[in-house]
């Protein structure tokens, strides 16, 4: 009997979540974001960059700023093809125009569209309708695929409605719009760590952000830190979003923190190396029940640790060479 993949022999159950690089890279400035295209170039795509045409684009010359963008996403510094752009959000009247800026130029490479501060689910609906007529109009016969940005009780509230919808990939928690809202409710202490974990109603929200993504077969990605060249403070926050909360990805505000985010959301080598062990013997086992160090494991399990190798193998982990080939060689 041949070797039988994970894939043909494992329940998928509901839909999975692509496999994204583990950190989103936003930059606004030209010079900014030609840094994060060299040190992608440089690293590899273990990371994405977010070209931010909301916070980035200064106010009069929204139109020259998408378009920068948008070239830069068309260039060959865009090695991988992994730079996505955000766009301004429903109730700015610039949406549309860099809509369609950004499709018409480069609809063709773009990895994804983050629509920010959505009010509630009409809004994203709203945003993806114009987005597939855009791609239409322009003649852009890939659909590009959606984040959405939860950061307003009214988003948070239709979580997994927008998690539903057709194109959307990524949920990413808004931390200080979502504090902000709040209109001094929260303290601005839970802008940072430790209050960004332990405060009920941050807590509350990035619980529910997470559910609704993971149960919907959509990434759920986690908000900046503050702490911009303490990477100690980065990568514990990376650890405490993925261990507690269940975050697959992070944002990242500064190239410092790119590196221990990717580090604490990435599994751990001892991680690995122990799926990789448990998959090679369920595949010699014809996928029946095993034993490892004295552990039972069946189907159950292996999905968890398929899943966990998958996830490194995406972000470029390393991993023993046997698993490399029976999981992840040309041939399957």
């Amino acid at each position: 009997m041949s070797a039988l993949h994970p894939t043909q022999v494992l329940f998928q159950g509901e839909a999975v979540p692509p496999a994204l690089p583990p950190v989103d890279h936003y930059a606004g400035s030209e010079k900014l974001i030609r840094k994060a295209l060299a040190l992608q170039r440089e690293r590899g795509p273990r990371f994405d960059i977010t070209c931010d045409c909301e916070d980035g684009a200064p106010a009069g010359r929204e139109a020259e700023h998408a378009a920068l963008c948008a070239e830069l996403v068309m260039s060959a510094d865009n090695a991988f093809g992994r730079v996505g752009a955000r766009i301004h959000d429903h109730s700015h009247p610039h949406w549309r125009a860099d809509l369609d800026i950004l499709v018409r130029i480069a609809g063709k490479r773009l990895a994804y569209l983050t629509l920010p501060k959505p009010r509630a689910l009409a809004d994203v609906e709203s945003q993806l309708a114009a987005l597939r007529l855009t791609e239409q109009t322009h003649g852009i016969e890939r659909r590009i695929p959606v984040h959405v940005l939860i950061e307003t009780h009214g988003a948070l509230r239709d979580a997994w409605a927008i998690a539903q919808l057709p194109g959307v990939e990524c949920l990413d928690f808004g931390l200080m719009d979502f504090v902000s809202a709040h209109h001094g409710a929260i303290p601005s202490t839970a802008m940072r760590s430790p209050g960004q974990f332990d405060h009920p109603l941050l807590r509350r929200a990035k619980c529910e952000v997470a559910a609704a993504a993971l149960g919907n077969g959509v990434v759920p990605a986690h908000n900046v830190t503050t702490a911009l060249r303490d990477p100690e403070i980065v990568a514990d926050d990376a650890r405490r979003a993925r261990e507690e909360f269940g975050f697959l990805r992070m944002w990242s505000i500064h190239p410092d923190q790119i590196d221990p985010i990717a580090e604490a959301m990435l599994p751990k080598e001892t991680e690995i190396e122990t799926a990789s062990e448990i998959l090679l013997a369920a595949q010699l086992a014809h996928w029946g029940p095993i034993r490892h160090h004295d552990t039972l494991h069946d189907r159950a399990s292996y999905r968890y640790f398929w899943a966990l190798l998958a996830r490194a193998h995406a972000a470029g982990a390393r991993m023993p060479a046997d698993a490399h080939r029976a999981f992840f060689s040309n041939a399957q």
